[in-house]
């Protein structure tokens, strides 16, 4: 087992959220501070005894079993969270009121629950989607500052500010409210999509993948498919999105572990399974009015599973998905996709004339995959030299051991091609 990953990402997440509905939102820290208790404690003993043969139930006994001695050392000294205080005032119901709280069902919807209040109205969006990447997803300050581009001085302020708002709260989200669930989703919908982008292809200094958060954004989305206050077209939409490009992830990186460019990927190894998944939640998708970002990202998406080869792929439609995709969500990264998809579309002369019309192209300049785009089009109309040095560009940017040894390879297919 992998003690350092997937594992305790996830379980650190379903702890919280259940501490916290027992604790109370004001005791945030509490919550956080029993859960690395019992993470902790199973580092130390698991280092000596092997993890046992069920490690989700050992934490989970020894996290109810801190509790309880949180509780009884602090009942009386501290004010836990209301709708479940008067249970936890003697001891014959102390110990079933925790092992009712801590029921497998009761931790789903406290996940549900906890993603809903961190989006909280008093929060900017930046400081909403921070919270939920660290209390829910295990995130470090240092991995959220990677996903937004930002400072982890930055970062950890807006943490700060989140946790005291949310402690501020009498209580955790109720979700019974629908009206109010529906105002939040859309920032929960946006830090899983977050979450899912960091894994896939993200800027972690130590790889270009990360699988673990890949599996963590797909289960968190699960989370909200299984409850009713998340079924909804644009959940259905960002999980079939998830699902077609997780589909591609056996055949990312070779056996060397480098990645392999997506024009040379053997597609016999995408994932069946997951594309016909993908296909039935976008296929579901299309039973509201509203269309969002992730319908059209995840179309895009299906039009490449469906391309047997990328010189089959139906390319004029993916430029237009990214017109589409453009009018929702304008963005320098996104045109930059549209650009790549035109020079495919209708030759790397007509792609570098699109990349020359991206609005805010300057905002790209430090993102290594613009210099590569670049790279390549000019490598694909011959221009060796000027290929060459756009992806000597793209190497002095790379973020991660295998993003260079990729653009090495890319550096030296420039002397392999005849002419220039």
């Amino acid at each position: 087992m992998d003690l350092d990953g997937r594992f305790f990402r996830r379980e650190a997440g379903r702890l919280t959220a259940a501490l916290t509905r027992l604790f109370g939102v004001r005791n945030l820290a509490l919550a956080e501070d029993v859960t690395q208790d019992a993470l902790c404690r199973a580092l130390e003993v698991w280092k000596f005894h092997g993890p046992p043969p069920n490690p989700s139930a050992w934490l989970m006994t020894a996290a109810k079993n801190r509790a309880v001695d949180v509780l009884r050392r602090e009942r009386t000294a501290r004010t836990f969270a209301p709708e479940v205080a008067r249970w936890l005032e003697t001891e014959w119901t102390l110990r079933p009121t925790v092992d009712a709280l801590f029921a497998a069902d009761a931790i789903q919807d406290d996940q549900l629950r906890m993603m809903l209040s961190c989006c909280h109205p008093r929060l900017p969006e930046a400081a909403q989607l921070a919270v939920i990447l660290q209390v829910l997803c295990g995130f470090s300050v240092n991995e959220i500052a990677s996903a937004f581009l930002d400072s982890a001085a930055a970062v950890e302020k807006r943490v700060t500010r989140a946790k005291k708002v949310l402690a501020a709260s009498k209580s955790l989200f109720d979700l019974g409210d629908a009206t109010e669930a529906a105002a939040r989703l859309p920032v929960v919908h946006r830090a899983l999509y977050l979450l899912f982008n960091e894994g896939y292809h993200g800027a972690s200094p130590a790889s270009a993948v990360r699988e673990d958060l890949v599996q963590e954004a797909m289960r968190l989305v699960s989370l909200l498919l299984e409850h009713p206050t998340g079924q909804t077209p644009a959940t259905r939409a960002l999980a079939a999105l998830m699902c077609l490009h997780a589909a591609r992830m056996p055949a990312r990186l070779d056996d060397a572990g480098d990645l392999t460019p997506f024009f040379e990927q053997d597609r016999s190894l995408w994932d069946a399974a997951l594309i016909a998944q993908g296909r039935r939640l976008l296929d579901q998708s299309a039973a509201g009015a509203e269309v969002t970002p992730y319908h059209i990202e995840a179309a895009i998406a299906g039009v490449h599973a469906g391309a047997p080869s990328a010189a089959d792929t139906d390319w004029g439609a993916i430029v237009r998905l990214y017109d589409a995709l453009l009018a929702l969500r304008p963005s320098p990264v996104v045109a930059l996709h549209r650009a790549i998809a035109v020079g495919q579309h209708a030759g790397p002369a007509r792609g570098l004339e699109a990349i020359d019309a991206i609005e805010g192209r300057e905002r790209l300049e430090q993102y290594p995959f613009y210099a590569a785009a670049l790279g390549e089009m000019e490598l694909a109309r011959g221009q060796r030299e000027r290929a060459r040095q756009r992806f000597q560009q793209a190497l002095a940017l790379a973020r991660n051991p295998t993003e260079r040894r990729s653009l090495e390879k890319r550096l030296a297919a420039c002397d392999a091609v005849p002419g220039g």
